[in-house]
């Protein structure tokens, strides 16, 4: 008996995936839970398990395809598949193959397909009609992605869009160019910071941090935290929980807008930015104002481990309030970060520096670090703005404050 493989349910919000690869090919014998498949999404990658042992019967959509949940990817048959079992599949597959010419050619043809239900939703909310999109799914079908694209181009890029062409490389040129398509990944990255810039009024506010309270501190108290809580005490734990307390007297910085409402967060989901092979994510500490300086470290470390690994779920993607970002870990000693959209702020930290200083009338070596606060001023005014950064800096500089919850 056939086995059917489908999309799982990806989350909360997110109603379609691309097929980055096949582990297996047709005809090849398959494990009870074996990962099978990779999907893309536009947050994370996930690793679409067999539901049963037996044999690659069949593969009905192809790698750079797009899906929706609950779409058949393929067929697991019964049998070790050491039989004659693959030839089966690949004369399906050449059967197959003119489907994607179908796919290609249906957009030409509107209507084939009603859009899908996310992209109907949002197609209602800013007026836009169909005609004024693109469908890039099965058989034309638009989709969510498409309606975002549509609304940031606007009438206006949409007729300048001839003029942005790329011109063609010289013949020399071209020989050692080498074109790849983006990852859903990396398109999604890319239409979202954009969206950032163009709809946030985004300003950036920069402080120095003396670092020498928080090493000195560290450097005292690691081998017993790390012997104590089982891992190591790094500067995210103090850095993250300085954040959370700014974030608590500037709630400004921890809220959003939506649409002439803002929404106050009483809480602090803190976004982590990493970067993986596959480009940035941002997992979510959640609730960490909740959360001891152990209990920080403990999560970042799960969350980027994960990240590496492609593991990341779904639910460690969502609903973060503030952003970090960490550009030091790769030398950068200065940078403007991007609005994680629909997020009001984003803190860049960077690069431990020792520069000289004036204490006390006195020119010293210290360990100094650049922060930045990237903002949106439509909500978060410049006082807030300085004022929340002032007030991460003090913690840092004084991180008894931490104990005493000051």
């Amino acid at each position: 008996m056939a086995t059917e493989i489908r999309v799982p349910t990806l989350g909360e919000s997110v109603s379609e995936a691309t097929i980055g690869k096949w582990f297996k090919k047709a005809g090849e014998a398959i494990a009870a839970d074996e990962p099978i498949v990779e999907l893309e999404t536009d947050k994370v990658t996930i690793e679409v398990p067999a539901p049963a042992a037996g044999t690659l019967a069949e593969i009905t959509v192809q790698e750079g395809e797009t899906v929706e949940v609950g779409a058949l990817l393929g067929m697991i048959g019964e049998g070790s598949g050491a039989a004659p079992a693959p030839a089966k599949p690949e004369e399906k597959k050449a059967e197959a193959k003119p489907a994607p010419a179908k796919a290609e050619a249906a957009p030409a043809k509107s209507g084939d397909m009603p859009a899908a239900p996310s992209a109907a939703k949002l197609m209602a909310e800013k007026n836009v009609s169909a005609d004024q999109v693109s469908g890039s799914g099965k058989r034309g079908q638009v989709l969510k992605g498409d309606v975002l694209d549509a609304i940031a181009k606007g009438p206006a890029a949409k007729a300048e869009a001839p003029q942005a062409a790329r011109a063609p490389s010289s013949g020399d040129d071209a020989s050692r160019e080498e074109r790849v398509k983006m990852t859903r990944l990396r398109q999604t990255i890319a239409r979202r910071l954009k969206d950032a810039q163009d709809s946030a009024a985004m300003l950036t506010t920069f402080n120095e941090v003396d670092m020498k309270p928080v090493m000195d501190l560290r450097s005292k108290y690691k081998d017993l935290f790390e012997k104590k809580h089982g891992v190591k005490l790094g500067f995210m734990g103090f850095l993250t929980k300085a954040v959370t307390h700014a974030l608590a007297e500037i709630p400004a910085v921890n809220a959003e807008i939506d649409g002439t409402d803002i929404i106050y967060k009483n809480f602090a989901h803190i976004g982590v930015a990493v970067g993986t092979e596959k480009g940035l994510v941002v997992p979510v500490v959640r609730d960490a104002d909740q959360m001891s300086i152990a209990q920080i470290e403990k999560e970042i470390g799960r969350l980027g481990l994960a990240a590496r690994d492609g593991k990341l779920g779904m639910a460690d993607m969502q609903g973060g309030t503030f952003t970090i970002s960490n550009g030091g870990v790769y030398g950068s000693l200065m940078s403007t970060p991007i609005l994680n959209a629909p997020q009001s702020g984003i803190l860049g930290m960077h690069k431990i520096q020792e520069r000289p200083v004036v204490v006390g009338g006195q020119i010293v070596i210290r360990p100094m670090m650049y922060l930045a606060l990237s903002y949106d001023h439509r909500i978060v005014d410049g006082k807030e703005a300085v004022t929340f950064l002032v007030r991460v800096k003090e913690t840092l500089e004084d991180p008894e404050r931490l104990v005493l919850d000051l």
